[in-house]
């Protein structure tokens, strides 16, 4: 019994260490709303509702079945053909991405956005830190969680009751 004992206890220490700060939390938080402009297409809430129709519709991430991993590959390689854009400035330049390069997307006739800004790697895990702490697997969005989101409750929080 006291080996049982120490593997749930490293495995509860682990699972702590892997929960973000609340300075990632926010620097992620920043990325997704400034740098990466993800609100443009999943929406202020990530719930895949956005307000400027010009931009194409992204996910409801709050109902994600992604895993971390999962989350990080496609904001790193978007997603060839559906609208998602790669922020990793080299996805396509040597195969790390679903092992294809440009001319693989090209002849496969997968369109690849832009994106509005290159993230280094740091700045992806840490927009997955904030996705994993504040949006997925968090519900729908409410009044409590939309005044978390804006630090105050602001005009757009009325809508929820």
């Amino acid at each position: 019994m006291p080996v049982m004992l120490v593997v749930v206890l490293l495995a509860a220490s682990a699972v702590q260490a892997q929960a973000a700060d609340a300075a990632d939390v926010a620097e992620g938080m920043r990325l997704f709303r400034q740098k990466g402009n993800c609100q443009a297409c999943h929406g202020w809430a990530a719930d895949g509702r956005k307000m400027d129709d010009q931009m194409p519709d992204g996910a409801n991430l709050r109902e994600t079945a992604l895993n971390r991993d999962a989350v990080i590959v496609a904001i790193k390689c978007g997603r060839p053909g559906r609208g998602m854009p790669a922020f990793d400035k080299f996805a396509y330049s040597d195969g790390r991405c679903y092992g294809m390069k440009r001319a693989d997307l090209n002849s496969r006739e997968l369109s690849l956005p832009d994106p509005p800004a290159t993230l280094q790697p740091r700045e992806i895990e840490l927009l997955a830190d904030f996705l994993f702490a504040k949006v997925i697997g968090k519900g729908p969005m409410d009044r409590a969680k939309c005044i978390e989101y804006w630090g105050s409750e602001v005009e757009v929080c009325f809508q929820f009751s």
